[in-house]
């Protein structure tokens, strides 16, 4: 994987090639080439690149003897120029138009590079992961994109107002969004089920005996803090209980964001018995509020978040949250995208022909409802 930074990969010092075996190396210290591995196999070059091209148009006898002077020479075979011939950059950009600060802070984002990264390896596929910021940034990297050096998009963490998805598509950049900015969104993309699982975690917040329930929500600018927040007002109407503004605070997806809101929301509803945020990281801050006010966790104000991720299972006491399956999105996010362009993984399942992909959420519950 390949870090960039506004659109342009950091550059750095290409590691030397180590000495073939065998004497094999030129007269100026290179690798082997492909006419010497032709010579060493005793057929044509042609041959040799349909064999390291994967060609089914070569003999079992004749793969053989070029993949054993492969072995025996320690060809390399030249990225750059496969992909070259291919018409294809063999890479795909990972894009989080988020600032770093935010990034690193939140464990969501690292599971979904990790599920991507895993998979886009099964094919061969090196992932470039870009953090943008600010629409010079966005407009530099689809300048970027457009120049042919990544073969497609994975976008992650969109925003209602993003117009890259759409300067993507118009460019004609296979992409694949992670969630939505909005309903009907017409991009390819894999989600998971916002709406449910928030309404699972408030319905067992009431379960529980609790009838002043609050939020605090993601941006508003989000289609899925949006879910998040109708899938609480749901689970509101259907226990008979009023959802009542002065319960709901909007939050950023940071700890110092949750911190902020949960003590809005102690100043404006003492009476609150329950908080669900929208993540747990905002839960973290939401935590630390209760207990610089003397309110204790689950006794007085029970506590639920979203996400599962190390945030919930290291705090005192440990969250109960809603687990989406984060890995598992980035993993999905490029299966689709190789599907796209018919560079699928082997022994990956056959393709449904659905870009739109919603995965299931389960409530986990812990000690702090």
């Amino acid at each position: 994987m390949t870090a960039v930074r506004g659109g342009q990969p950091d550059s750095g010092r290409p590691a030397a090639p180590p000495p073939a075996p065998d004497g094999a190396a030129s007269r100026h210290g290179r690798g082997p080439t492909l006419e010497q591995v032709a010579r060493r196999a005793g057929v044509g070059r042609g041959t040799v690149s349909r064999v390291v091209n994967g060609s089914p148009r070569v003999s079992d006898r004749t793969r053989a003897a070029v993949e054993a002077a492969i072995a025996e020479l320690g060809y390399v075979p030249n990225r750059a120029a496969r992909a070259l011939a291919a018409g294809s950059a063999d890479a795909v950009a990972l894009v989080v138009p988020e600032p770093e600060s935010r990034f690193f802070a939140e464990p969501y984002f690292s599971a979904v590079v990790q599920g991507a990264g895993a998979e886009l390896s099964r094919a061969d596929m090196q992932m470039l992961l870009t953090l943008l910021h600010g629409r010079k940034e966005q407009d530099r990297f689809a300048q970027y994109a457009a120049s042919q050096r990544i073969d497609g998009v994975l976008l992650v963490s969109v925003h209602a107002g993003d117009s890259l998805p759409d300067v993507l598509a118009a460019a004609g950049i296979p992409a694949v969004l992670n969630g939505r900015r909005y309903t009907d969104e017409p991009l390819p993309y894999v989600d998971c089920d916002n709406t449910g699982g928030a309404r699972a975690a408030v319905a067992h917040l009431v379960a529980r005996g609790r009838r002043a329930v609050a939020t605090i929500t993601g941006p508003s600018d989000m289609y899925a803090a949006r879910c998040r927040t109708e899938g609480y007002r749901q689970a509101l109407r259907e226990a008979g209980l009023a959802a009542g503004e002065h319960l709901v605070e909007e939050g950023d997806f940071t700890e110092d964001g949750g911190h902020a809101a949960m003590r809005a929301l102690l100043e404006r509803a003492p009476e609150l018995d329950a908080v669900f945020c929208a993540s747990d990281v905002m839960a973290a801050g939401a935590r630390l509020a209760l207990r610089e006010s003397g309110r204790t966790v689950p006794d007085e104000v029970a506590l639920v978040g979203f996400d599962d991720s190390a945030v919930a299972r290291h705090m005192d006491p440990p969250l109960t949250t809603v687990r989406q399956p984060t890995a598992e999105m980035g993993r999905e996010m490029a299966r689709l995208l190789l599907e796209l362009l018919g560079r699928s993984a082997p022994g990956t399942p056959p393709a449904d022909g659905a870009h739109h992909r919603v995965l299931p959420t389960e409530l986990i519950h812990r000690g702090s409802s």
